[in-house]
């Protein structure tokens, strides 16, 4: 499990959100990039607001390979003329 602090209110909501919908989410910190499901936002009793984030890292889905496009009407005009 990765723990991550922001005090950043736009990403904690984001997090919240991705957590809310069962949705997978990329934390980019110290040029290290971590892809996973949020398990906990928890709010801090610091002075500034802060959120403490935890998330369950997950290997990535591999690139699905490019779909051959669908043939076109026009492609079978002569067919049926």
């Amino acid at each position: 499990m990765l723990t991550y602090e922001t005090t950043d209110r736009k990403e904690a909501r984001r997090f919240r959100i991705a957590q809310f919908n069962g949705r997978t989410t990329t934390v980019r910190s110290g040029g290290a990039t971590i892809t996973g499901r949020v398990r906990s936002i928890v709010e801090s009793k610091t002075s500034p607001a802060a959120w403490v984030i935890t998330i369950i890292p997950e290997e990535p889905k591999p690139v699905a390979s490019r779909l051959r496009p669908a043939p076109r009407m026009r492609a079978f005009a002569d067919d049926y003329l």
